[in-house]
C-alpha cells in the first residue's frame, strides 16, 4: 500500500500537458486558480486557456510570467515553471506546469521553521514544512536551483525538479518527518535552468518546535561531483584493464576498446588501425602523412546495429588531413572538436557521407584518440556524442587516453602475437610435404590445421617412398608452441627421413630418434624456454607385396584401421615412452592390411577436447571413418568437421588416411640361388624369360647385367641361402638379391690393373638407384631399373 503523505492539492495549480499541447492532468489547485473543473479542461488543447500567444517553451525546463483565462472572462497573471519530462520508455514525454498559490502567506515570527539557523549558510539549504512544501532557501540554493525563492516557494520536490525520481525523495522527506530521524540521499541528476549533471548529497534533518514536535524538514545539499566522477574515471581505468586485452585478436582487442567506451565516455565509437607495411608487418614509428589510409577494426554504439557508422568492420577509407582521425595522428596527439563551432565543417564538406550522420543524429562533439604503443602508431580511436548533451572535458580526454592507451598495448601484443605465429605457420608449413608423393603401395590425404588462438605447435606427417616398393607413414607432434617447436619438428622430420633412408625397422628408426631427442634437450642445456624438448611419434611402414604393415610408436596415439567393408577399430600396438626420455625400448607390432584396408593416422588434438574425453573424440572417428565417401579427401574433411568446434580447434591437428594397395601374385617372380657361380648364366636366361612374359624386352639387357653383377656378389661375398627377386611395377623394375650375412657392400674406386671392384659402379650407373637394407636375416641389396627410359 503506498503511504499516504500530508499534501494539500489546492496549494499548487498543476498541469500536465502532453507533445501536443492537450491537458492530460488538471489539478484541485488549478480549478482554485482559474475556475475551470478537470471534466471541462482535461482533453482540450491547453492554448484556449492562455491570452495572446503562448511562449516558446524549450526543454528541459521553462519559467515565467503568462496571462491566462479565468472561468468567469477575467484574465490572471502568474508565473509558470514548465518541467519537460522524459518517458520511461518511448515516446516524447510530457509537460508540467506548476505555480504555488501559497507562496506569499504570512508567517508568524515563533514558526519553528522561521527560527532554523541555517538562512545564511554556504550550504544549499531548503526547509520544507509539514505538508512538504518548500518554506524557505537561502541564497545558495537558489544559486542551485536557479530560481528565486518567491517564485518557487510552495512547490513540492517532484514540482519544483519535474522528474520521476522527485516522488521517490519526496518519500525520503516523509519518512524523516515522520519518524524524527534524518537521513542522507545521493543522486546523480540535472539541477538548474541549463540541466547540467551533478552528483548531489542531501542530508535531511527534521526541525521540531519546542514540544519536540516535527514540524518540517531541512535538507542541506552538497555537490560532489568531482569525487563521484574521479571514482567513475576510475571504475572505468580499473574496468578497462578487465575486460580489454582478454584475447590476443586484433579485432577482439579493438572491439573491447570500444564496448568499454559506450556509453561511459561516448555514444558512438569508432577504432581504426593501420594496415602493417609489407614485408616486415612493422607499423610505422615516425610521423603520419595526410591522407591516411585506416582500416575500420570495430565500432560500437548506444544504438543497436551502430546505424551511426558510415564503415563496416574490415573497410578501408581515406582520411586528409582536415579530418580529425589525420590531425590527430600527424599531431601525436588527442583532437577534441565541436561541431557548433565550425572546426569539422571543411572535413564533413569533403565527406558528404559523415555530413548527413552528423545531421541525422544531432552529433556535436568528437574526440580523436591516437592508438599508440612502443613507439609506434597503430591507428585512431574516434569517440562521438550526440544522445549526452554536454561536450568532452579535459578529464574526458585524459580518461580516454588512458584507456587507448591501456588498449594499444594490448592490440600491440596481439599484433606482436599474429605476426609470429603467422611467421611460425609459414615456417611450419614450409617443413610439412606440399604434397604427398604418389606410390603403387597406397593412395593417401593429408590436413594440418593450426590452432585457432594458441601458438603453433610441432606437428607433422609424412610419406616416405622405400625399397621395394614400401612406403613409410609417420605423424608426430613435439611438446611446447611457436617457433622453437617448429624448428624441432623440422629437426625431426629430416631425421625421420634419413633414418628411413637406410631402412630402419620401426622400433629401430624410433630408438634412434629418441637419441636424437635427448641430444636436443642436452644441447638447449640451461635455458628453460628450449630445455624441455620431447615428442610422440608413431611410425609404421607398409608392405604391398606381403600386405603386411610394421607399426611402432613413441607414447603417440594409435592409427585406427578400416578392413573394406569392415567396422573402423582401434589398432592395438604397444604405447611405447615419449621421445625424449632416454633407454627405453619401443616395441613393434605387425598386422595384415588387406588390399583397400583405410589407415587414420593422427596427432591428439583431433580426438582430445575440454568438452569431451578420448573415447568420445575416437568413437566420432570410428563414426566418420564409416561413413559413405568417394574420396579420401572428402573423408578428411568430415572427420575436421565432425571433431573440431566451428571455431577451431585448440590444439594443432595433423590428419593422414592412406587406402592400401596390393601388388598382384603375377608381378613377382622369385629364385633360390646356388652357391655355385658357374650357374649365373642360367639364371639370367631364367630372368629374361621372365622379362618377356612381362612384356619388357626393351629392359632385358640393364636387368641381366644388374642381376649378374648382384648374384655373382652375393655368391663370392655373402653367406648362404641367397635368394633373387624381381618385382614389376609401371614404371620400374626392381632387382633384389637377399643373403644372411649382414655385411652391407659400398662403392670403391678400383684401379687400372685390378681385377675386380667394379661391380657396384656399374650397378650404380646403370640403375636410377640402388642400396642395400638389414633384415631380420640378413640383409638385401636393391637396385631400380627406370622401365620409362628403358
Amino acid at each position: 500500500m503506498s503511504p499516504v503523505y500530508p499534501f494539500d492539492e489546492a496549494a499548487t495549480a498543476r498541469a500536465v500537458l502532453d507533445g501536443d499541447g492537450t491537458v492530460t492532468e488538471w489539478s484541485e489547485g488549478a480549478r482554485r486558480l482559474l475556475g475551470w473543473t478537470a471534466e471541462e479542461v482535461v482533453g482540450r488543447p491547453s492554448a484556449a486557456l492562455i491570452q495572446g500567444p503562448p511562449p516558446t517553451v524549450r526543454p528541459p525546463r521553462w519559467n515565467g510570467t503568462v496571462t491566462l483565462r479565468h472561468r468567469d472572462g477575467h484574465t490572471v497573471t502568474v508565473w509558470l515553471l514548465v518541467h519537460h519530462r522524459q518517458p520511461k520508455s518511448g515516446g516524447t514525454g510530457d509537460w508540467l506546469a506548476v505555480t504555488p498559490l501559497e507562496g506569499d502567506r504570512p508567517q508568524h515570527p515563533d514558526d519553528p521553521l522561521e527560527q532554523a539557523g541555517l538562512i545564511q549558510s554556504p550550504c544549499a539549504v531548503a526547509i520544507y514544512d509539514e505538508r512538504l512544501r518548500l518554506h524557505r532557501i537561502n541564497d545558495a540554493m537558489a544559486e542551485v536551483i536557479g530560481l528565486p525563492e518567491e517564485r518557487i516557494r510552495g512547490l513540492r520536490v517532484p514540482e519544483l525538479s519535474g522528474r520521476l525520481d522527485g516522488e521517490r525523495i519526496e518519500q525520503q522527506l516523509h519518512r524523516v518527518l515522520t519518524t524524527g530521524r534524518g537521513d542522507d540521499v545521493r543522486a546523480y541528476v540535472p539541477i538548474g535552468v541549463h540541466g547540467r549533471v551533478n552528483a548531489w548529497l542531501a542530508r535531511m534533518a527534521p526541525i521540531t518546535d519546542a514540544a519536540g514536535r516535527p514540524r518540517g524538514v531541512c535538507v542541506a545539499v552538497h555537490d560532489f561531483t568531482e569525487q563521484y566522477k574521479s571514482r567513475e574515471r576510475l571504475q572505468l581505468v580499473n574496468e578497462a584493464s578487465v575486460r580489454i586485452g582478454t584475447t590476443l585478436d586484433i579485432t577482439r582487442t579493438a572491439q573491447e576498446l570500444a564496448d568499454v567506451c559506450v556509453p561511459a565516455l561516448a555514444d558512438f565509437v569508432s577504432v581504426d588501425l593501420l594496415d602493417p607495411p609489407e614485408p616486415t608487418g612493422e607499423p610505422a614509428t615516425g610521423p603520419v602523412t595526410p591522407p591516411v589510409t585506416l582500416r575500420r577494426a570495430a565500432h560500437q554504439s548506444v544504438n543497436p546495429g551502430s546505424p551511426e557508422a558510415v564503415l563496416k568492420p574490415g573497410q578501408l577509407d581515406v582520411y586528409p588531413a582536415t579530418s580529425p582521425q589525420a590531425d590527430s595522428l600527424l599531431a601525436g596527439r588527442t583532437i577534441v572538436a565541436a561541431v557548433p563551432s565550425g572546426d569539422l565543417t571543411q572535413w564533413l564538406s569533403w565527406d558528404k557521407a559523415r555530413m548527413e550522420r552528423v545531421r541525422e543524429y544531432g552529433i556535436h562533439s568528437t574526440m580523436a584518440v591516437p592508438i599508440r604503443a612502443r613507439g609506434a602508431t597503430l591507428g585512431v580511436a574516434v569517440l562521438t556524442r550526440f544522445r549526452r548533451p554536454d561536450p568532452f572535458t579535459p578529464d574526458d580526454e585524459l580518461l580516454a587516453e588512458e584507456i587507448t592507451a591501456r588498449a594499444a598495448v594490448c592490440i600491440d601484443n596481439a599484433r606482436r602475437y599474429s605476426r609470429e605465429r603467422e611467421t611460425a605457420i609459414a615456417l611450419q608449413r614450409s617443413l610439412l610435404p606440399q604434397s604427398l608423393p604418389r606410390t603403387a603401395a597406397l593412395d593417401a590425404a593429408s590436413r594440418y590445421l593450426p590452432a585457432a588462438r594458441a601458438g603453433v605447435g610441432g606437428d607433422w606427417f609424412d610419406v616416405i617412398p622405400l625399397s621395394g616398393m614400401r612406403v613409410a607413414m609417420v605423424v608426430g607432434d613435439v611438446v611446447g608452441r611457436g617457433i622453437q617447436a617448429s624448428a624441432t619438428m623440422g629437426r625431426l622430420r629430416t631425421a625421420v627421413r634419413t633414418l628411413a633412408d637406410i631402412d630402419l625397422a620401426p622400433d629401430e628408426l624410433l630408438t634412434h630418434l629418441d637419441d636424437m631427442v635427448v641430444r636436443l634437450s642436452a644441447e638447449a642445456g640451461g635455458d628453460s624456454s628450449t630445455a624441455a624438448v620431447g615428442a610422440t611419434c608413431l611410425y609404421a611402414v607398409y608392405d604391398p607385396v606381403s600386405r603386411r604393415c610394421t607399426l611402432a610408436r613413441a607414447g603417440h596415439p594409435p592409427p585406427v584401421m578400416q578392413p573394406p567393408g569392415g567396422r573402423p577399430r582401434q589398432v592395438d600396438l604397444p604405447a611405447g615412452p615419449p621421445l625424449g626420455l632416454g633407454g627405453l625400448p619401443f616395441e613393434p607390432a605387425e598386422i595384415e592390411l588387406p588390399e583397400g584396408t583405410v589407415l587414420t593416422l593422427y596427432t591428439d588434438g583431433l580426438i582430445q577436447s575440454r568438452e569431451r574425453d578420448v573415447d568420445a573424440g575416437h568413437a566420432l572417428l570410428c563414426d566418420a571413418l564409416a561413413a559413405p565417401s568417394n574420396s579420401l579427401d572428402e573423408t578428411c574433411d568430415r572427420i575436421l568437421h565432425t571433431l573440431l568446434p566451428t571455431g577451431g580447434a585448440s590444439d594443432d591437428v595433423a590428419l593422414l588416411l592412406a587406402r592400401t594397395q596390393g601388388l598382384p601374385a603375377s608381378r613377382v617372380a622369385t629364385w633360390d640361388i646356388p652357391a655355385d657361380p658357374a650357374l649365373v648364366a642360367p639364371i639370367r636366361k631364367q630372368v629374361v624369360g621372365q622379362l618377356d612374359l612381362w612384356g619388357l624386352p626393351d629392359a632385358s639387357f640393364t636387368a641381366e647385367l644388374v642381376v649378374s653383377e648382384l648374384v655373382t656378389n652375393a655368391i663370392r661375398y655373402g653367406t648362404h641361402p641367397i635368394r633373387l627377386r624381381l618385382i614389376h611395377d609401371t614404371a620400374t623394375l626392381i632387382c633384389e638379391v637377399s643373403d644372411t650375412s649382414h655385411t652391407a657392400p659400398h662403392l670403391r674406386r678400383a684401379k687400372t690393373w685390378d681385377e675386380g671392384g667394379r661391380g657396384l659402379l656399374l650397378v650404380a650407373q646403370l640403375t636410377q638407384r640402388w642400396g642395400s637394407r638389414h633384415t631380420a636375416d640378413g640383409k638385401t641389396i636393391w637396385a631400380e631399373i627406370g622401365l620409362l627410359d628403358a
